[in-house]
């Protein structure tokens, strides 16, 4: 009777077909590249998640995705009473759903282990069985073989680091000496790492984010509120598997999570003037010139610590037109410090607004 309930649910969640509307995501590209935005770790039931693989595809196709990677746990399968185990299945079972929903789906693997090192994904594996080996060691490097890109998930996670505060151990020295770490999350869920980004400039990283999503992604990031999924921004030559993976190896990446933009100046800065237009003084009086700044990204952002004689303070909400009035005397360019736009540890974008 177990075994016919089981592939009965099985059945249903087999017809989870792509259907229904795409969101149409305004991130804009940079120059000579085209802008991927990617969620690079989730689960499904053959780890620890509650969705049947072809959802995944079906949440990313209607929330606007370029790319996906289902990222079971090696390592941690609960549900193996009920399902059988296969470090593969995942991949095997959503791969057509993806390529019908022109969404790269990415083989990929979770590395589940204590800290150090933690947790870390392989992506574009091409055979994740082959990952299952008890030293983690000897499992990194069987991903590396199989040219495998390494992230470092969550690596300030409580369960793992009651502070919160990520720490490079001398094994992750060690992998990044090696050459075996490429990537480590900024964002994770709803958490995110200052500190990654500085770690990132220094050993020449990928900056990532993204959901670790479990449930439905939904139920997590539910729209009316209007709190975006996290998902790592990929600035690739082209848009296929092989320009995703080299612009990952290349670290050319931001993070978008919650309205926080994360990664490297050379990209954010150049991707926040890609975002906004400023329009030439519209109208003048005694006191005060008027100009228009266009957002046409879905993407707020904060400027604050604005000059004298211009608005302290600046939201330039997405898809919207900010009005601006200025005091006679303000000179161009307007310099502000870009509140919810990190670029290290303990530093903001600061840009020029100029028309």
């Amino acid at each position: 009777m177990k075994r016919q309930i089981i592939s009965f649910i099985i059945l249903l969640l087999l017809s989870v077909s792509i259907s229904g509307q795409r969101r149409i995501l305004k991130i804009p590209d940079l120059d000579g590249y085209v802008s991927l935005k990617c969620d690079l770790h989730m689960h499904t039931v053959f780890s620890d998640g509650n969705v049947w693989p072809t959802y995944r595809v079906y949440e990313a196709y209607r929330d606007g995705l370029d790319a996906i990677a289902i990222s079971d746990h090696l390592e941690y399968v609960p549900k193996r009473e009920f399902i059988p185990i296969d470090f593969n299945a995942a991949w095997k079972i959503a791969e057509s759903s993806a390529s019908e929903a022109n969404i790269m789906l990415i083989h990929s693997a979770e590395i589940t282990r204590d800290m150090p090192p933690g947790h870390l994904n392989a992506l574009f594996i091409t055979d994740g069985s082959l990952l299952k080996r008890d030293s983690v060691y000897d499992a990194i490097e069987a991903a590396v073989k199989q040219g495998a890109f390494i992230q470092w998930n969550h690596p300030g996670w409580k369960a793992q680091e009651k502070d919160g505060i990520p720490k490079l151990y001398p094994l992750h020295r060690r992998l990044l000496q090696n050459g075996w770490i490429h990537g480590i999350e900024f964002f994770n869920e709803f958490e995110y790492y200052p500190k990654v980004l500085d770690w990132c400039i220094q050993y020449k990283l990928a900056v990532t984010g993204n959901s670790d999503v479990h449930g439905i992604i939904s139920e997590t990031y539910p729209r009316p509120k209007e709190i975006s999924r996290p998902m790592t921004i990929v600035f690739a030559k082209e848009r296929t598997q092989a320009g995703l993976k080299e612009a990952l190896f290349a670290g050319r990446t931001l993070v978008w999570a919650n309205d926080i933009i994360g990664g490297k100046e050379e990209y954010v800065k150049p991707f926040f003037y890609k975002c906004i237009s400023v329009g030439k003084p519209y109208y003048e009086n005694n006191r005060n010139t008027y100009i228009e700044i266009a957002n046409k990204s879905d993407i707020p952002f904060t400027l604050v610590n604005g000059p004298v004689g211009a608005p302290e303070t600046l939201k330039l909400e997405p898809n919207s037109i900010t009005r601006v009035v200025l005091g006679k005397k303000v000179a161009f360019p307007l310099i502000y410090d870009v509140k919810n736009v990190l670029t290290r540890e303990n530093s903001v974008l600061r840009v020029e607004i100029k028309y």
